[in-house]
């Protein structure tokens, strides 16, 4: 399977084929989200679940952990990965996630920018905590002190984990194996790692900045 992901340069959401019609289980009324902010009077389809369902129906002769072969390619690196079905699914799904227009999915879209094949625990948590301070940094009012709690860093992440089991429900009405919902799974679990306590988990690569912190010059 071929999957050729085009991103508008500003918007950093997906070019979608306006041709393909939405199969049903996208329509934004069935498993909406409890807290989406959009309206079906404006967005007759979810705009997550539509860019999944580029990719749904092409796996679902997979099981969640036969093995794969999976090559990303883009301009700045070729990485290629024998993993599972369900983690190589998932880390396509990460993307196809936040080339979305849902405003639930916007944090993602810098980490889509300069995506990282395949991201363990320590290096999402790097990668969104990094994200979101030079996010604020860039913000209206600029990094604020209070932004290093990371609050809102957390509320981003439970939101997001809540978009997920509701779009486990869409795709498992749309796949008759089960690598693709476990493929969401397996992206929630990453989620997870981003909820309270926060410190707790962030205190996991402390260690890697110790030199920096205990530099003369700190």
């Amino acid at each position: 399977e071929i999957f050729d992901l085009n991103f508008d340069a500003e918007t950093i959401e997906l070019f979608i084929d306006s041709k393909v019609p939405a199969p049903p289980w996208t329509r934004l009324d069935y498993h909406q989200c409890p807290h989406c902010p959009l309206t079906a009077a404006t967005h007759p389809h979810c705009p997550v679940a539509v860019n999944l369902s580029m990719a749904i129906n092409r796996f679902d002769h997979l099981m969640s952990f036969d093995r794969v072969l999976v090559k990303v390619i883009n301009t700045e690196r070729h990485v290629a990965h024998q993993t599972s079905a369900q983690e190589g699914i998932s880390s396509l799904m990460g993307l196809l996630i936040a080339g979305s227009s849902c405003p639930l999915t916007h944090f993602f879209k810098p980490m889509a920018r300069f995506h990282l094949p395949f991201a363990n625990k320590d290096e999402t948590l790097w990668r969104a905590a990094a994200t979101y301070l030079l996010a604020q940094y860039f913000s209206n009012n600029g990094l604020k002190q209070s932004d290093i709690d990371l609050d809102e860093l957390v509320q981003i992440y439970d939101d997001v984990a809540r978009l997920n089991d509701y779009m486990v429900e869409r795709v498992r009405s749309a796949t008759s194996k089960d690598s693709a919902v476990n493929a969401l799974v397996h992206l929630d679990v990453f989620a997870k790692f981003l909820t309270p306590p926060l410190e707790d988990s962030l205190n996991q690569i402390k260690h890697i900045f110790a030199p920096y912190l205990k530099s003369p010059l700190h």
